[in-house]
């Protein structure tokens, strides 16, 4: 087939999506990015409009279309990615009974506590249900009530006339599907935060009649189950047009973004880890077993790469605690904010982070700032500067955001190659915190392990779903097309601050451990 023929890939993030367009040897023409609104409730509410993301989608794709100016007839493919762990809520002519549930939110914590207890219970799961979900899925409901199933508790007990409504409940990914091709459909790897799934032969992956129950949840109301590499369809003529291609484009089932950013970090064989620093952080690889480590909220699921198994952890808040330091507190629009243009925001943040000492004058920042997922699971943990002095500079600030982020990154890491049962000498980095050449080698230092930033690092996963989509379609395979991500620059650690950082970790830990009992009083009502 022609070089000249192109993937239309689709990443949905929260704070928008990114469209690009690439061939199916895995070269990228062009992409854009635009952005969509987040809700945030008082009560751990998190919501989107779906009517959002679609216009934005629809207008990023007419925008790179004409940008690249390439023949609409030439896209033979269509593939999505999105942010993990949402709900839509739809009818059965698939429009949305209300906003998006996205993974930020926590108010079904109350109702998965209910479907998961019982009188006798290991780490808050009853001992009679939870050898079983275990044993077929390698996980549980998650107690934060931030996984997938604990949106659909929510809405049905919190809007029970939304769900008797409700035809289907999609993921995001799911969603942008039905909008693509008009049909309902989720895929191995998606639906596997429902909880609901008998994953033990990823060959054929199904719903579980008694895990169901357990959950409460009825089986029509959910998708049927495909692989991620399958097609679901051609484009409809009226999603076709919004997006500037034809019909004829064939749409791949796409995959979340934790699996899309594996795939375009080029880290694609087994134990070959990618750490992910965008709002939130993962850090991720292939593993050829099923696995749980109850504990530390980890488990190995279903990758898009079919029949294999992704580690599957996440850290709730990283680039967004650089946000938060940007909008928040630094350039707050009041009377205080300076009458200026801070798009250069984060570049300044690098300059005024590399000149400051490692350890930050002895600032620990701990970047809790929305709950935590892993390695441990605490909706109520909140995040702070601890130990700031009037000695303490803008400076110890700022370059404290960076380490907090990787300190909490080694925590995970720790767990993670545990799980792992090796040491990763070499970690690819990707997302937007990989732009940063100072946070590249803050987290060499404090994780001690060489870092790889890959090149483009915020399109990985665009670059991912877009592989993902020429192997479905049949151009490539994942090994030939992971060889097309290069690495930008490689970080060495600073033995120099070895035994610095280790006190900083070790600190950083008791911190959680000493106040954990501070947060819940604090944050039990809020969610």
């Amino acid at each position: 087939m022609s070089a000249q023929q192109h993937i239309l890939a689709i990443d949905l993030g929260t704070s928008g999506p990114k469209v690009a367009l690439f061939t199916t040897d895995g070269s990228r023409l062009g992409w854009t990015f635009e952005p969509t609104p987040l809700t945030l409730l008082p009560d751990g509410g998190a919501e989107q409009n779906p009517a959002d993301w679609w216009r934005a989608i629809t207008t990023a794709a007419q925008r790179v279309m004409a940008e690249t100016a390439i023949a609409s007839e030439s896209v033979v493919g269509v593939a999505c990615t999105a942010q993990w762990s949402g709900t839509v809520a739809v009818n059965a002519n698939g429009e949305p009974l209300m906003n998006a549930i996205i993974w930020m939110d926590s108010r079904g914590a109350p109702y998965v506590k209910q479907i998961s207890g019982g009188r006798i219970t290991i780490e808050g799961y009853g001992v009679r249900k939870l050898p079983y979900w275990l044993r077929l899925t390698g996980g549980i409901p998650g107690q934060s009530g931030k996984d997938s199933i604990a949106h659909i508790l929510f809405i049905k007990h919190r809007h029970p006339e939304i769900y008797r409504q409700t035809y289907k409940f999609l993921e995001p990914k799911d969603y942008l599907n039905l909008k693509l091709t008009g049909n309902f459909a989720a895929s191995f790897d998606s639906i596997a935060l429902h909880w609901v799934t008998d994953n033990r032969d990823l060959t054929k992956v199904d719903y579980d009649d008694r895990l169901l129950a357990m959950a409460t949840i009825e089986r029509e109301k959910l998708p049927d189950l495909r692989r991620a590499v399958d097609v679901l369809g051609h484009v409809t003529p009226q999603a076709a047009a919004e997006l500037g291609i034809t019909p004829a484009a064939q749409v791949v089932l796409g995959t979340p973004d934790v699996h899309s950013a594996a795939l375009g970090s080029g880290a694609v064989r087994d134990l070959q880890a990618h750490l992910y620093i965008g709002t939130s952080s993962w850090i991720t690889c292939h593993v050829p077993f099923k696995k749980t480590d109850l504990l530390h909220n980890m488990a190995s699921l279903p990758s898009a790469i079919p029949e294999r198994y992704l580690i599957a952890n996440e850290q709730e808040t990283a680039g967004a605690c650089l946000n938060f330091l940007k909008d928040n507190i630094l350039f707050h629009p009041d009377e205080l904010s300076a009458e200026t243009d801070h798009e250069n925001v984060y570049q300044v943040f690098d300059e005024i982070a590399a000149r400051a000492p490692a350890g930050s004058g002895g600032i620990i920042f701990t970047p809790w700032l929305y709950g935590e997922r892993t390695p441990v699971e605490d909706h109520a943990v909140r995040g702070g500067f601890h130990n700031v002095s009037l000695n303490t500079t803008r400076e110890h600030f700022i370059r404290a955001v960076f380490e907090g982020v990787a300190l909490n990154a080694r925590w995970l890491l720790m767990y993670v190659e545990k799980f792992a049962r090796r040491e990763f000498r070499s970690i690819n980095m990707i997302g937007g915190g990989a732009k940063s050449d100072i946070w590249c080698q803050i987290h060499a230092d404090v994780l001690g392990r060489t870092v790889r930033q890959v090149a483009d690092p915020i399109l990985a996963n665009v670059r991912g779903v877009a592989m993902l989509a020429s192997v479905g379609l049949g151009y490539g395979s994942f090994e030939s097309l992971a060889k097309k991500v290069s690495i930008a620059r490689t970080y060495e650690p600073n033995f120099d601050h070895l035994e610095l950082y280790d006190e900083q970790f070790a600190v950083f830990r008791e911190i959680y451990k000493r106040n954990r009992p501070i947060y819940a009083r604090l944050n039990k009502k809020k969610g």
